[in-house]
């Protein structure tokens, strides 16, 4: 067996030029404890922040030894400096700041869900197109270890063809550290599922026909949207995926787990992150394989976790993309499938049926 072969392909790459300056909009807990930890490891040139809250922006600036703190969004966007934008705010503010951003000429790298609704997703990605900027949306699950590991295994052909997939997590998740999703109508799928749709897209590519349930919690008290769910995405074939999730598990048996079966082998691990968000442990994996090594199995030591280390992922790729005249891997236009998809389990729950994604359109071709 070759060394090639027994080598991961895991770990996100940094492209040659990285000192693009940076502008982070909106200093949240996910840009304090993911996204600037990330930068500062990797020495990125953060430039200047701003945050509705000028107090939490000076907080972060202190924190992080950024340089500048602006006023307004409109400042910010006018600094020479600043090639990428990074917008880190709730989705539905998104496309007024992407509108702004854009029309200086920046680059834009985007928190995920792209936008509330699928139109105004795609007017992010149009007016992106028009200004001639690089889109990337912040779906950094695909540089997680575990499964970015799991993906490099599939395509090179460890397990065959994959017949079976399945993400299932049962944790008890901090939802007190968003309060603005409280009140949200769209919890669970639409800011949780939304990565583990991703993710297996990234591997799997688009499914044909969604199907999926949602359900509350009694632990959950007023918080409004769904808490618990389960999501099949049906492919050309036989290949099926299972997404099931459940946030209220207060017993001590909390499991994130992810699997791939295939016709001549299996992955398994786990999602480290979340069994003790934000801080969590690293992923694990095992693989078994009749096609390279029948009768062994194989266990990898993963360096890295989902949070922090994977946001650096997104970031990499859309410099790369800004150096090559290339796409960003989770670029805007790739980013409306994932939302498709989003848009379809809940079509699937309002209607009771399972939604062929082709009903979840709103999307401009690509050029």
């Amino acid at each position: 067996m070759t060394d090639d072969l027994l080598t991961l392909n895991y770990k996100p790459h940094m492209p040659p030029k990285t000192d693009y300056g940076i502008g982070i909009v909106g200093c949240g807990g996910i840009v304090q404890y993911a996204v600037l930890p990330t930068y500062r490891k990797h020495k990125l040139n953060v430039v200047a922040c701003y945050d509705i809250n000028r107090a939490t922006a000076e907080q972060v600036a202190q924190e992080f030894g950024i340089p500048k703190v602006y006023d307004s969004l409109e400042a910010l966007a006018a600094d020479p400096e600043i090639q990428i934008c990074e917008i880190s705010v709730p989705p539905q503010h998104q496309l007024d700041i992407a509108r702004t951003c854009i029309a200086a000429g920046k680059h834009l790298l985007c928190q995920k869900p792209l936008a509330d609704t699928l139109p105004h997703a795609a007017e992010i990605v149009r007016l992106a197109r028009e200004g001639g900027v690089k889109l990337a949306v912040n779906q950094q699950l695909r540089w997680g270890p575990g499964l970015r590991a799991a993906r490099d295994l599939i395509r090179k052909g460890w397990i065959g063809q994959v017949v079976d997939a399945s993400i299932q997590v049962s944790v008890n998740t901090p939802w007190h550290m968003w309060p603005w999703l409280a009140v949200s109508p769209r919890l669970e799928v639409q800011y949780h599922s939304i990565h583990y749709i991703d993710a297996i897209r990234s591997i799997l590519g688009d499914p044909v026909w969604v199907t999926s349930r949602h359900a509350r919690n009694p632990l959950q008290g007023q918080i409004v949207g769904e808490t618990k769910t389960i999501t099949i995405m049906d492919y050309a074939g036989d290949l099926q995926a299972l997404i099931a999730d459940n946030h209220y598990n207060h017993s001590d048996d909390y499991f994130a787990i992810f699997r791939f079966i295939g016709t001549e082998g299996h992955i398994t691990g786990t999602l480290g992150a979340m069994y003790n968000y934000p801080h969590g442990r690293e992923d694990t994996l095992e693989w078994s394989s009749k096609v390279h090594y029948p009768d062994k199995r194989f266990e990898a030591k993963l360096e890295g976790r989902w949070i922090p280390d994977a946001f650096i992922g997104p970031t990499a790729s859309l410099m790369q993309a800004i150096q090559d005249g290339a796409t960003p891997e989770t670029d805007g236009y790739d980013n409306l499938q994932t939302l498709r998809v989003v848009e379809a389990a809940y079509l699937s729950m309002a209607e009771n049926r399972s939604i062929n994604l082709d009903e979840c359109q709103a999307v401009p071709c690509p050029d």
